[in-house]
């Protein structure tokens, strides 16, 4: 079972019995031929659909698809999740990267970022030398960069903050 929300806000329920799928318990007639990897053209009520699958992202549970022109991001949630969030509990909150910690004791041989600025996943952080090897250590979220702990020439230990976002 997985769940999503429409842009109008409605929950929308996916379910399979046996390999036949089900929208909010109802089964849904349509057929679906996977012309290319990734690719599919979907039949329903005499109606064509060209339909590719641009993105799918496991971690945030999120697939961006084109069908036709028009391109959409879909969050989908699972049994976990669903269970989760009637509990309260918010994973997205609890995946949330506070600070940046030396993985290794080494020396900070540059620091290209600075307090205030924006930055993206996969953005360098800091250049770390460790057993005479430069380590570069790369944002692993997007966010903002509220403190810079340490400078330029800093000895730092493993486990030691070296930015707060």
């Amino acid at each position: 079972m997985y769940r999503t929300e429409t842009a109008a806000g409605d929950q929308v329920e996916i379910s399979f019995e046996g390999n036949k799928p089900l929208l909010n318990g109802s089964p849904i007639n349509w057929s679906l031929i996977e012309e290319k990897s990734k690719r599919y053209l979907i039949s329903k009520d005499h109606k064509n659909f060209k339909c590719e699958i641009l993105k799918l992202d496991q971690l945030t549970k999120t697939v961006e698809i084109k069908i036709n022109k028009n391109i959409y991001t879909i969050s989908l949630k699972d049994k976990m999740d669903v269970l989760l969030e009637q509990m309260g509990i918010d994973m997205a909150a609890a995946n949330v990267v506070n600070d940046l910690k030396a993985p290794m004791p080494g020396l900070v041989l540059e620091i290209p970022v600075s307090v205030g600025q924006e930055i993206k996943k996969g953005d360098q952080l800091i250049i770390l030398e460790a057993m005479k090897m430069e380590n570069v250590l790369k944002a692993v979220g997007d966010g903002v960069v509220k403190s810079i702990e340490v400078g330029k020439g800093d000895s730092v230990e493993k486990n030691q903050v070296l930015i707060k976002f």
